[in-house]
């Protein structure tokens, strides 16, 4: 299946919630997956730029895309972004076939 890194950012009230009353947030997103065919394979609370990252495999784009908008649209994160990620052999395979494109590229001139 291919996999996904989820990345998000509780809102401030979700965040006053968590350290009100801790909860396992890793079990609520392993059911959202779940939910839409997926399987979570890591859940991680961050610093930095987000506060949560997550890596799931899905069915399909559709699949994650539905997930993302449910979990997005539910109004607990003030930023969620899904980005599909490769495999080493899937990239592997791309660059085979860039080498290979008898299509060349010429970058906007001025």
């Amino acid at each position: 299946m291919p996999h996904y890194l989820m990345c998000c950012n509780y809102t401030s009230a979700q965040i006053r919630a968590l350290t009100e009353s801790p909860q396992d947030r890793e079990a609520a997103a392993r059911q959202v997956v779940e939910g839409f065919g997926g399987r979570l394979k890591g859940f991680f609370f961050a610093f930095g730029a987000y506060d949560v990252v997550l890596v799931a495999e899905f069915p399909d784009n559709e699949s994650a895309a539905a997930c993302s908008m449910r979990v997005s649209g539910g109004g607990g994160f003030s930023r969620f972004e899904t980005h599909p990620l490769m495999t080493a052999q899937e990239a592997l395979r791309a660059m085979e076939k860039a080498k290979g494109a008898a299509v060349a590229y010429r970058p906007p001139a001025g």
